[in-house]
């Protein structure tokens, strides 16, 4: 992992079942991302479904379904494990959303970028 990247969020910074939204910028463009934690660990990904190339938050940072079990698109309700990215319901069932590596250091989570390409739709 390389010692360079995006510091996104202090390592205590969220509890249980909380998303935070971030920015990294990747082979010169802006991609939104978001930061949950679930059962106790930290995960990221790129902030775009697998299905349709949309945003997947309801509101502005809400992922979770309201029984905070998995990841939830706001376009056409397909859902993902949160700590795997795997969409277990509706379409793309089987895929993966983009993970974004992260690291702690010094108290602080960083977002590294995610491999290249960025995966786009496969609806």
């Amino acid at each position: 992992m390389p010692e360079s990247g995006n510091p996104i969020a202090g390592a205590g910074e969220l509890a249980c079942g909380e998303t935070k939204t971030f920015v990294l910028e990747v082979a010169g463009r802006q991609v939104e991302c978001f930061l949950l934690k679930y059962r106790g660990r930290l995960h990221a990904y790129v902030n775009r479904c697998r299905h349709l190339p949309m945003s997947m938050d309801w509101v502005d940072n809400q992922f979770f379904t309201e029984d905070a079990r998995y990841i939830q698109c706001a376009t056409h309700g397909a859902c993902y494990e949160p700590d795997t990215g795997e969409c277990v319901y509706g379409p793309p069932c089987g895929k993966f959303l983009q993970r974004v590596p992260l690291t702690i250091a010094g108290g602080r989570v960083i977002a590294h970028d995610p491999p290249l390409p960025l995966e786009e739709e496969e609806g």
